[in-house]
């Protein structure tokens, strides 16, 4: 009987076994890419810092009233990147920052990549007039600029991150959409999808069965690389003081530190520390996101 069944695995067994390879693939092109590791040490780097801020800097760093230190020390022994106008710890705030920073930015990049993969799937598959308004509402969101959008949206709804999630990931998914749909109408073209069709394959069937797993590679790309730029609109958001005052983000602190004088003051552990972490967390998810597309799609190359 064992003898048998080894002989003749089960369906499942050979799906693991699929999944298994290909993932041994996946990470054999992914580490290839010489920039993909980098970028994902790094990223895993400021998850141990964001995971662990509750136990390595507590929340009490972001209270004003007990603050340990005086108004914008310089960077000493008891505070290595000095204190903010209110004397907080600069290190302290960055790295509670991280926790917020890093939340909005894969909240809204997957807000904005579900929202473009369904309409792109839709308007791949249904054509007709759907299609054609769907993709004129699409062209609209691409000439209309991003942050200006995103800009209104924070201004008339209420500042909290749900704002700055819904803001962000709402103005960012027509470039995601325009892939996904010139994905699917490849993959509508494809004979084992005729072939399911005419054996009465409806139109859910042939979406979530056929169409979904060939464009997830693609969803899978363009998640990791809009969370950069996610980032980066938060920040900015936050920076222009559309965010949520409430807590601590890098985009926060520098509007705090625009606020409080620092670029004329000179006072440059205020803004460089939550500058450098934003600019490293961008191009770490760029990276990864640019090796995630070689893997997944060897004709675009390996990156020597």
């Amino acid at each position: 009987m064992t003898a048998g069944a080894a002989a003749h695995p089960t369906p499942r067994r050979l799906a693991r076994q699929r999944r298994r390879r290909a993932a041994v693939r996946f990470w054999r092109r992914y580490r290839a890419h010489r920039a993909g590791p980098a970028g994902l040490a790094v990223l895993a780097l400021f998850a141990l810092v964001a995971l662990t801020a509750p136990l390595t800097v507590g929340s009490d760093v972001t209270g004003v009233t007990d603050a340990p230190g005086r108004p914008l020390q310089s960077p000493s022994g008891e505070f290595p990147l000095g204190t903010d106008r209110f004397g907080r710890d600069v290190l302290g705030l960055v790295v509670w920052g991280s926790r917020v920073s890093l939340l909005v930015g894969l909240l809204a990049a997957v807000l904005s990549v579900v929202i473009g993969a369904v309409v792109g799937i839709t308007a791949g598959h249904f054509r007709g007039a759907y299609a054609t308004v769907a993709m004129r509402v699409t062209d609209w969101f691409l000439v209309m600029p991003t942050l200006v959008l995103a800009i209104a949206l924070a201004t008339v709804m209420s500042r909290s991150l749900g704002t700055v999630i819904l803001a962000i990931g709402v103005t960012t998914w027509p470039t995601t959409a325009r892939l996904v749909r010139a994905q699917t109408l490849a993959v509508e073209a494809r004979p084992y999808v005729e072939r399911a069709r005419a054996l009465g394959g409806g139109h859910g069937h042939v979406m979530a069965r056929h169409v979904l797993p060939n464009v997830m590679p693609l969803v899978l790309a363009q998640t990791t690389l809009m969370v950069s730029a996610a980032i980066l609109a938060e920040t900015t958001l936050a920076f222009l003081g559309l965010g949520d005052p409430t807590v601590v983000s890098w985009g926060g602190l520098l509007q705090d530190a625009r606020e409080a004088g620092a670029v004329s003051a000179g006072h440059w552990w205020y803004l460089v520390p939550p500058g450098v972490a934003v600019a490293a967390v961008a191009l770490a998810f760029t990276l990864c996101g640019r090796a995630v597309e070689s893997a997944l799609d060897p004709r675009l190359g390996v990156a020597r």
